[in-house]
């Protein structure tokens, strides 16, 4: 979703200023379809900020009879005055100055509207009304159930705060809950859908964009496809004028009540820290405080709790930051702030263009999990597995701690085992063979190997993966071919 962004604006002399809307086809054909059923629907949208939420109700919305009202960070009054100019600007195609003495007036209004013409009435950052307005989620349950069986309005409400809109409208105890048609978490893009919109990058720094940012629109708005990373990553995280420069900090103000704390273990976990007895530890909060604070972190899709493949309760649970921006941002940019104020911008670049490769080993696991999902969609997956996940543990044989990229099991009997290599040399057989011999702590009886790599595989590789049968050999460019 890359159309009609009101803010922040976007610096043009960047390049991609004729950038167009990208993705959500999904979203886009589900919520055609409920319009098209010419009855009432209620559609709740919601998913953090910077996701293309709004862009993705704009697009859909702007070929058809539709009110749009944003709610403001502001008092009732002004709230109930904006939405009245929305409402009454659509019945009477003029602008006025006129105002619904209530919020259950203005909504009765569009929904005796609705009875005659099919009309999509989105109130966009529901939560900032709702909060001012204690009575009008009553007050739309009242009149859903009094309109619903006649109506032919299509109601979005739509939010950014996660919490108020799964507490308050999805929630049991919810005046709203049972009266949605249909519900729509908006994630940020995937690494193809990110690609679409990097279209004049190599395609090796398409992965590295990716990796810096992540698949949020608004963020990659910020790149552009006709510089290089060091031009890219210079222009944004940076400069202390940019949007991205200081976006973590000023995300977590938006949506958390004590930004210190969080960022406090946020920092931990960037820093290594990453079981709880550590982060604890850290931040010098009792666990049972941190683990509050980590579910939150983890609802807002900033933080993800991993366990060893096929193990569901484990001590050996660990935290990881999960979204590529913050974990670029807090690793590279933080720490380095005082140094960036004062200019030193190629100071600090030298530092992180010195680490980015390392840095690029989680981003390609991640890329190379999404690959084996499309593959095992497309039905051309050699293990028809439920779920992707890392493992490690202690290899007994070899007195050492152990780990596998990524591990899925199809049953009992069948499982693959992939090992991602994100480095300039070819994959040589010894990875081959450490791969092999550590999924021999698993009692499968069918296995598949994946050997993902950046560079390519030397011929040794190549002839034992020909030889075994049950090797497939993919290279980053594999990948990027699949996604034409």
């Amino acid at each position: 979703a890359y159309a009609n962004f009101s803010s922040p604006p976007r610096d043009k002399s960047l390049g991609n200023e004729d950038y167009m809307f990208i993705g959500r086809d999904r979203e886009l054909a589900e919520l055609d379809k409920l319009y098209n059923s010419d009855k009432f629907e209620f559609v709740v949208i919601y998913g953090r900020r910077r996701v293309g939420k709004t862009a993705l109700i704009n697009n859909f919305i702007d070929d058809k009879n539709a009110i749009y009202f944003m709610g403001v960070e502001s008092n009732e009054k002004q709230n109930l005055e904006n939405m009245s100019r929305s409402i009454l600007e659509y019945g009477n195609g003029i602008s006025s100055d006129n105002c619904f003495a209530s919020y259950q007036a203005a909504l009765e209004y569009v929904f005796e509207l609705s009875g005659t013409e099919r009309v999509i009435l989105a109130i966009d950052e529901y939560p900032y009304v709702a909060r001012e307005s204690k009575s009008l989620p009553s007050t739309l349950q009242l009149l859903i159930d009094k309109y619903k069986d006649t109506s032919r309005l299509m109601l979005i409400l739509c939010g950014s705060s996660m919490s108020y809109m799964e507490d308050n409208v999805l929630a049991y105890k919810a005046p709203l809950y049972g009266r949605r048609t249909a519900q729509m978490k908006i994630l940020p893009f995937d690494f193809e859908e990110s690609c679409r919109y990097l279209s004049n990058m190599a395609d090796e720094d398409k992965a590295v964009i990716y990796g810096i940012v992540g698949g949020t629109p608004q963020y990659l708005l910020q790149m552009s496809d006709k510089l290089s990373i060091e031009e890219n990553i210079k222009n944004t995280f940076l400069n202390p004028m940019s949007f991205l420069y200081e976006e973590p900090i000023n995300l977590l103000k938006q949506e958390v009540r004590e930004p210190a704390i969080y960022t406090a273990i946020i920092t931990a976990i960037a820093t290594g820290h990453s079981r709880m007895s550590e982060i604890s530890t850290k931040v010098g909060e009792d666990t049972n405080v941190c683990a509050g604070y980590l579910k939150n972190l983890i609802n807002l899709g900033i933080v993800k709790k991993e366990m060893p493949y096929g193990e569901t309760v484990s001590k050996k649970s660990i935290y990881a930051i999960e979204d590529n921006m913050f974990c670029f941002w807090y690793r590279f940019v933080m720490d380095n702030t005082s140094v960036i104020v004062r200019g030193a911008a190629d100071l600090v670049y030298r530092k992180i263009a010195g680490q980015l490769s390392d840095y690029m080993g989680r981003i390609f696991e991640d890329i190379c999990a999404q690959y084996l999902w499309k593959l095992l969609i497309k039905g051309n997956s050699p293990v028809e597995f439920a779920s992707l996940g890392r493992w490690w543990g202690n290899d007994p044989g070899q007195r050492c701690q152990a780990e596998i990229d990524i591990m899925g099991e199809q049953d009992d009997n069948t499982a693959l085992f992939a090992e991602c290599k994100w480095r300039k040399e070819k994959v040589d057989l010894d990875v081959l063979e450490t791969l092999i011999s550590r999924s021999r702590l698993f009692h499968y009886l069918h296995k598949h190997y994946f050997i993902f790599s950046k560079s390519g595989f030397t011929k040794g590789c190549m002839e034992k993966a020909e030889e075994l049968g049950n090797v497939s050999l993919v290279s980053y460019e594999d990948i990027i071919a699949s996604m034409k």
